[in-house]
């Protein structure tokens, strides 16, 4: 125990480091770092380097741009509601700063953690897991711009690196939650033979308006109409039957040996991709989405992508997953129909994420809306109680993605092979301190290390007791789940258009 009246060792650090930069000279660093971080007041720096970025960096550097603000509004909003709250330090006492150096206007707001270095470090980071160039070029501003908040007098060293570790992790959670892209499409094996059909002849499109943000001056279906002429497009709105609709499109494309098409994010793609199989028909698929994953590993991020590879009849085969429901004892694969999934499959603690996500998406937007669903659910999720491939388990998560993804930390976010026949199985076990020990390890990058988590790769997976309420979500929509149920594969079962 410390006598009464010595500082701690990490607080005595803290103040000689200080001192240490209060008193050392700075050549021509007077002029420059007090003015510099000024200019972060607010994010207003920041705003206008996104803004540099997105009209030097075409699409690249609109993606990194819209990814770092919205890494310091996460890393913003952590600090101002929480960080501020926790630990109540008073700012450092100016004696020993230099005048020339002080802030005009010195802050009113408590000391730990340093908002200013939270918001730097998290848009530099976010810029730079989207782009290691402008990431290069951000990322000394931001260490000045954290730097400048010691030399001005207005933080100690351990608040600039405490908000400097918060944003980073604020920009690690953003990229869980909306994996970048490196612009790669997924490998998808030889192509396939499926029509060309020029200015789109014989492709039927259903546009789902309600996936996806509003886009008032360039709507897709304008986009698509422009860039497929001869294309049959139906608007969906939130009134309509979109299944009804895209049947409708699928018998039409049956009658003049077309493709239906699809507009719409990864639930409506689902629905598209489940009747275009039954109907034996090409599928093509427009982004219009919020985060389209699909179409991004097909490698199509525009509706001109999509609308190249129609033209050209560029396609391939694909691979779907299924779940098979099974509500009684006894039943065998041909007394239940198996549900397709392009993407993704889980029980637990994701379902409840989405459901929360969904609702609050249209009040606050997608990206606020997907950071406070997971925050409310690492918060207040419990486990479930299933049997899987036999095995009694209590399960935080269980999560099945149709063929092998790669992973950043916690988030499945991309995959490299559409077509490679397997199930990518990953289980989170429940138990004391699961969530905080999973997401401990997702943060520090030793996730696979983690005792409460397991990874597989299969090609069937049974799953039973589920009880009562237990909800799954495939491909983002969440329905009720059966008592008992079997994953399992259809490899390269859909014919996809890609460039």
């Amino acid at each position: 125990m410390n006598q009464r009246g010595r500082a701690h060792p990490w607080k005595a650090w803290d103040h000689q480091l200080f001192h240490q930069v209060a008193s050392r000279q700075w050549p021509g660093a007077d002029p420059a770092l007090p003015a510099l971080s000024r200019s972060a007041n607010h994010g207003l720096l920041w705003f206008g380097v996104a803004a540099g970025i997105a009209a030097a960096g075409g699409k690249p550097g609109r993606r990194a741009a819209l990814r770092g603000i919205g890494s310091l509004a996460l890393a913003s909003a952590t600090v101002n509601t929480v960080g501020k709250r926790a630990v109540r330090r008073a700012r450092p006492i100016l004696e020993a700063v230099p005048v020339i150096r002080r802030l005009r206007h010195q802050p009113f707001t408590t000391s730990f953690p340093s908002g200013h270095a939270a918001s730097a470090a998290a848009f530099a980071a976010g810029v730079a897991m989207e782009s290691g160039r402008w990431g290069a070029v951000v990322a000394p501003v931001a260490a000045s711009v954290a730097f400048s908040r010691v030399y001005t007098g207005v933080h100690y060293p351990s608040d600039v690196l405490a908000g400097a570790a918060l944003g980073v992790g604020a920009a690690i959670v953003v990229r869980a939650l909306l994996p970048t892209t490196d612009g790669r499409p997924a490998d998808v094996g030889p192509a396939v033979n499926a029509p060309a059909l020029p200015a789109g002849h014989g492709l039927f499109t259903v546009v789902n308006e309600a996936s996806g943000p509003p886009a008032l001056l360039n709507p897709p279906a304008e986009r698509i109409r422009t860039a497929l002429p001869m294309a049959g497009v139906t608007e969906c709105t939130e009134d309509d039957d979109l299944a009804e609709l895209l049947e409708k499109a699928a018998r039409q494309a049956v009658e003049r040996g077309g493709a239906l098409g699809v507009c719409g994010g990864d639930g409506t793609v689902n629905v598209a991709a489940s009747i275009a199989l039954r109907h034996g028909l090409p599928l093509v698929v427009f982004p219009g989405g919020t985060r389209n994953h699909f179409a991004l590993d097909l490698g199509i991020e525009s509706v001109e992508d999509a609308a190249g590879a129609v033209v050209a009849g560029s396609a391939a085969a694909v691979d779907l997953a299924t779940y098979t429901s099974y509500d009684t004892p006894g039943d065998t694969p041909g007394d239940r129909e198996a549900v397709p999934f392009v993407n993704t499959f889980s029980i637990g603690s994701y379902p409840e994420l989405v459901r929360i996500r969904e609702r609050w998406a249209r009040r606050v937007g997608s990206w606020p809306a997907s950071v406070l669903a997971a925050v409310h659910v690492l918060r207040t999720s419990e486990p479930v109680d299933v049997e899987i491939n036999g095995r009694h388990r209590s399960v935080w998560l269980v999560f099945a993605g149709n063929c092998e993804y790669s992973s950043v930390g916690l988030a499945p976010v991309r995959r490299r092979d559409l077509n490679d026949g397997i199930l990518d199985v990953r289980v989170v076990d429940g138990g004391p301190f699961a969530r905080t020990r999973l997401l401990g390890a997702a943060l520090t990058g030793v996730l696979t290390h983690s005792p409460v988590y397991a990874a597989a790769k299969v090609r069937r997976l049974r799953i039973r007791g589920l009880g009562a309420g237990t909800h799954l979500a495939y491909d983002g929509e969440v329905v009720a789940a059966p008592s008992e149920l079997q994953l399992g594969k259809l490899p390269g079962a859909l014919v996809v258009y890609r460039p």
